[in-house]
Order: structure tokens, then C-alpha cells, then sequence
């Protein structure tokens, strides 16, 4: 995955958009499955295609409007599934950067296509427990929401893929090999494959975690 590992960063940060363009930067390709970043400069557009399978936008900052069968306007912290089968572009006034998910032809997405949402309404926090969503379940790429009530988190692990956080919602603490790292909304982290990490939340917290596999 083409992120710098074991630091916090941000996204929209590190891929602000270029003046009068549209830029694009590819993250990872999996399984023929691209994951990349986009970003619109105020006052573009990226015409409408249509694509035998789902995408998942992930909207790092600014806004746009999706164009398609029906129109929707998406923001920062705001998310959207492209539908099979329909043309769909999106466009932009005032800039926007978001991360595209690409998924399999035969994968179903667990969230409704053509409606815009928050990613961190999709799942609710329960007092004393840690909840997670699977979104995306493939064998060599998988993208979960998890929510995580104060005083919870998850014990020291190593994953057998690299992995991207997106945090979602309140604040955070990530270890990653022997360092601590306090990560909150609208901030992102990487680990690299096997990399030793836990999560503790002294606050409520949800996050989305993409994980790539060989």
C-alpha cells in the first residue's frame, strides 16, 4: 500500500488538489481490486461512466455532488456507493478529495448504492463493547467499521496484510511497534504487513479499517 507506515497523517492533506485539475494517485491494486485517491480542484468535474461493479467514495474533505440517476451531494466525513450498471461522475464548486474502493464484480455491498451517508452513522457505539460492520468481506480485501466504547479496545496483534485506518469519529490511541499514537477524526494511519499494533479508546471512538491481503 503506497502510504507511509506508523505515523499519523492525512489524506486530504497530503493529496490537495492541483488548480483548474482533477488528479488521481493510486494507493494499492488488489486482486485486479484498485484503491486510490482523488482529488478535484473548484470548478471540475469527472464526467459520468458506468462500471460493472460497486465502488465505495470515501470523502476526505470539501464537497461535490455525484452525478447519476439521481443526484447527491457529499461532504466531508460523507461516504457513497456507486450503483452497477449506471452511469456515475461527480463534480465540484468549491473542491473536493476523496478515496475510491474498488470491489469485485460479485461482491454485494452492505450499504445501499446511490445514497449518500456518513460512514460513522452506520454503526452505533454500546456502552462497555467494541462493534464491527464488515462493508467489504473479499478474500484479498476486506474494509470494517468498527465503533469502540470509552475504556475499551483491542489487544497487541499483527495482521497478515497492510492496512489503512481512517478514523471516523472522537479520539483514539493506536500502538504500533512499541510507540503510541493519538489519532482523531478525519486522520488516518498505516500499518505495514505484520506490523505489531493495538487500539485503545479512553474516549468513544470509530474508525474504518482497510486491510489488503496477498
Amino acid at each position: 500500500m503506497n502510504e507511509r507506515k506508523g505515523e499519523v497523517f492525512s489524506i486530504a492533506a497530503e493529496n490537495a488538489p492541483v488548480d483548474g485539475c482533477t488528479v488521481s494517485k493510486a494507493v494499492a491494486e488488489v486482486g485486479g481490486r484498485r484503491i486510490s485517491h482523488f482529488a478535484l480542484a473548484a470548478g471540475t468535474d469527472i464526467s459520468p461512466e458506468t462500471y460493472d461493479y460497486h465502488k465505495l467514495w470515501i470523502v476526505m474533505d470539501g464537497e461535490g455532488e455525484v452525478l447519476g440517476e439521481r443526484n447527491a451531494k457529499v461532504a466531508k466525513g460523507g461516504a457513497f456507493v456507486t450503483p452497477v450498471g449506471q452511469p456515475v461522475g461527480v463534480k465540484t464548486e468549491a473542491g473536493i478529495v476523496y478515496t475510491e474502493i474498488e470491489t469485485g464484480k460479485e461482491h454485494k455491498m452492505k450499504l445501499n448504492p446511490g445514497e449518500a451517508f456518513a460512514l460513522k452513522d452506520v454503526l452505533p457505539y454500546a456502552e462497555g463493547r467494541i462493534v464491527n460492520k464488515d462493508i467489504i468481506n473479499e478474500p484479498k480485501l476486506k474494509f470494517v467499521l468498527m465503533s469502540f466504547a470509552a475504556g475499551t479496545g483491542l489487544s497487541e496483534h499483527a495482521a497478515p496484510g497492510e492496512a489503512l485506518i481512517f478514523a471516523l469519529d472522537g479520539e483514539g490511541v493506536i500502538g504500533y511497534e512499541g510507540k503510541e499514537h493519538t489519532i482523531k477524526a478525519g486522520e488516518n494511519f498505516a500499518f505495514a504487513k505484520n506490523g505489531a499494533h493495538w487500539v485503545r479508546a479512553e474516549k468513544p471512538f470509530k474508525m474504518a479499517l482497510l486491510l489488503t491481503l496477498d
